[in-house]
């Protein structure tokens, strides 16, 4: 698997603070289909797990969204798809990708997000999107990059 990423289109918001991050997770996750591998980048603390927290609980989910940072994948079974959070932060090498299944989580029905997808370079599929956030003041920059058509015609929409 590649993890190439070629940039269609991209887009940015300022988010000022925990509720605007919230509004815009509900607002990302109108637009998702399946499947889609996002990737998220962004230092630590920066809000990746919280923009996840947020997506998921809007597509349904009842319970606690867990950072899956010591356990490398959290997944959840939603209506007619599948996603899975992946943390590889604590990734000492990508090879481990290959010892936990990872093709089995890259399915048609399947939304995976990738906090610290460089740590699984070569192991992983190339990103539909890429989510970047950085720190901005007191709230945060986030920038969407399309690198699929499918992803391309989310940030349309958004």
């Amino acid at each position: 698997m590649e993890m190439g990423i070629k940039k269609i289109s991209m887009t940015r918001y300022q988010l000022s603070n925990e509720a605007a991050t919230a509004a815009f997770a509900k607002r990302l996750a109108k637009q998702l289909t399946t499947p889609m591998v996002i990737y998220l980048n962004g230092p630590l603390g920066a809000g990746k797990t919280a923009l996840c927290r947020g997506i998921i609980h809007y597509l349904g989910h009842q319970g606690a969204v867990k950072s899956p940072t010591y356990t490398l994948v959290e997944p959840y079974q939603l209506n007619d798809w599948r996603i899975h959070h992946f943390d590889l932060y604590r990734l000492a090498d990508p090879e481990e990708l290959e010892y936990m299944g990872i093709r089995d989580y890259f399915a048609a029905d399947t939304l995976n997000f990738i906090e610290w997808p460089e740590k699984g370079e070569g192991w992983l599929p190339g990103a539909d999107l890429t989510i970047d956030i950085s720190y901005c003041d007191t709230g945060r920059e986030v920038n969407l990059a399309a690198c699929s058509a499918a992803a391309e015609q989310l940030i349309k929409q958004l």
